[in-house]
């Protein structure tokens, strides 16, 4: 019997996740959920139900795992713990500072439903985190760095398009290669946001805009750019379409650390990613751990759960035996 996999909301990763689920033959696609009217929503799975978001419930017995496709700054946190209410859930829900209280708000609904949640599920967090995590362990007297890039970071894209006199706009960030180079060699060097990341802008403006405005709220705009050495370069549309259309995105976990009586031999681990499609990736992981959610849900377990919490081998459609033959 395939896990019945539901999509609620159908952006970039919603198409990403049915996408992943024909690439995973133990899973099937039953119905996706959409705040638009669904007949305008068109979808590449013959046979398979868009439904209006308000009528989810109705779908109760007919799905085993429901995926959210939302947005962390807004969707998710009502989302998450309304829909953990009646399914299993998995979300990738990625605002770190906030993971503890949409964790416990989440796990609440779900422990009173009797049901199985996961939040947080991607690369960073997901992959990210589980590489962290390990390396931490493996090398307890250590150092951690996470670097990003280069890649379309979508919210940092979406300030630049709210400036006023903006018409459109794309920012990658981009890891400084000193800096890669200095940690990569084990020196453990102490790095500020700075030294660490640069910003590059590709920005549409209105006619007649001020150019010179736009910039400078762009290198100054707190918590996005001020921190950073930031580059903006003013374009046509039709570049932008053309050089500038995909979601490409990555990055590097490493950790450096020290073994022995006298910390004399140094170890660096390090995991990195290159992603020519960040919401297909994502929603590669986020399919595999939805196949560990209902694993776990069959096993009679409750309550919201992370990337931390579960087994490798749950992620796996492959049996135990299968794992031990070919992968251990």
């Amino acid at each position: 019997m395939k896990i019945r996999i539901g999509i609620f909301g159908y952006g970039n990763l919603g198409r990403g996740i049915e996408s992943a689920i024909r690439q995973n033959s133990d899973m099937e696609l039953v119905a996706v959920f959409t705040r638009r009217d669904p007949s305008t929503v068109k979808i590449s799975t013959e046979g398979v139900e868009v439904a209006h978001a308000d009528d989810v419930l109705n779908y109760k017995d007919k799905i085993d795992v429901m995926i959210l496709c939302g947005g962390s700054a807004t969707d998710l946190p009502v989302q998450t713990p309304e829909l953990a209410k009646n399914f299993t859930v998995v979300d990738s829900f990625d605002t770190h500072a906030k993971i503890p209280e949409h964790f416990e708000n989440v796990d609440k609904a779900s422990k009173e439903a009797g049901k199985v949640s996961m939040i947080s599920v991607g690369w960073d967090p997901g992959m990210f985190s589980l590489n962290r995590l390990y390396a931490g362990c493996i090398l307890p007297e250590g150092q951690d760095y996470t670097f990003w890039g280069k890649g379309v970071s979508q919210g940092h894209s979406d300030a630049i398009r709210r400036i006023d006199g903006v018409l459109d706009g794309k920012q990658y960030t981009i890891p400084i290669d000193s800096a890669l180079e200095a940690v990569r060699s084990g020196a453990e060097p102490t790095l500020t946001t700075r030294e660490k990341h640069t910003r590059e802008c590709f920005v549409v403006a209105e006619e007649g805009a001020d150019l010179e405005r736009i910039e400078r709220e762009i290198k100054e705009m707190p918590n996005y750019f001020a921190d950073y050495d930031t580059t903006v370069h003013f374009i046509s549309m039709e570049e932008l379409k053309r050089d500038h259309s995909g979601i490409p995105h990555g990055g590097f976990v490493i950790r450096s650390g020290k073994t022995g009586l006298n910390k004399e031999n140094t170890h660096v681990i390090e995991y990195s990613l290159k992603l020519d499609s960040n919401p297909e990736f994502t929603a590669s992981v986020i399919t595999a751990f939805a196949r560990a959610a209902y694993k776990l849900e069959r096993e009679g377990a409750t309550g919201c759960k992370t990337v931390f919490d579960i087994p490798p081998a749950y992620l796996s459609a492959q049996s135990a035996e299968e794992l031990r033959a070919h992968l251990l």
